[in-house]
């Protein structure tokens, strides 16, 4: 498996102690200061992204949104010095996956990273109904007809489908969705939640996620 991190940073300084950091954490690196060059090297050689949101030709969430829509699946951390709430669910919904506000500690980073890269390996194969997961595509199709989804709402949905209709709790969900240590908030978990039913109808699926309040969710 890849050891590369793409890491993406304008500030020099700062991308020169990640590189260095990292590779004495035992990965390998490139790197990149804009977008437009993040988006030439996120590739199948790269097994993670660390991403830094103020970017001076783009926002990072924007170059974010740019890589998942070019097929690229593996994690993608946030760094940022904006602390709201609001900007950490809007990170999620770019399809980050993990989000780490500035200052950081170099060996959280690289902790992160290794549970991400853990955490990332595809699901199992599986089928509930006209739904069909394909894990090594990393696609779900509904009667032959394929869904779009992001890599956070592909694994909730598998989690989902292992089920066998069954309630998966909400800190179940946000284990199968995210990487170990993740800030994931109540309404992040329900804002997907909601795009992924939505998508699900969209597809003309006879299936659907009901909410059990309080507890989780469950495909029915």
């Amino acid at each position: 498996m890849s050891r590369t991190i793409l890491v993406v940073e304008d500030d020099h300084g700062l991308r020169d102690v990640l590189v260095r950091g990292l590779r004495d954490e035992g990965f390998d690196t490139v790197s990149a200061s804009d977008g437009a060059t993040a988006l030439r090297l996120a590739d199948s050689g790269v097994c993670a992204v660390v991403l830094d949101i103020g970017l001076p030709d783009a926002d990072g969430r924007d170059v974010c949104q740019a890589m998942r829509a070019n097929g690229f699946l593996s994690p993608v951390i946030f760094l940022t010095a904006r602390h709201r709430l609001t900007d950490r669910l809007s990170g999620f919904s770019a399809g980050g996956d993990d989000y780490l506000p500035k200052p950081f500690h170099l060996a959280e980073l690289a902790a992160r990273l290794r549970a991400a890269l853990k955490w990332a390996a595809p699901p199992p194969a599986a089928a509930v109904g006209d739904l069909v997961l394909d894990a090594v595509r990393h696609v779900v199709g509904v009667r032959g007809v394929r869904v779009d989804l992001t890599p956070t709402e592909f694994r909730l949905l598998a989690a989902l489908m292992a089920a066998g209709g069954g309630i998966v709790r909400r800190r179940e969900l946000v284990r199968a969705g995210w990487p170990e240590g993740a800030r994931v908030h109540d309404n992040t978990l329900d804002q997907y939640v909601t795009r992924l039913r939505r998508k699900l109808r969209e597809a003309g699926s006879g299936r659907t996620i009901g909410t059990a309040r309080g507890v989780g969710h469950r495909l029915s």
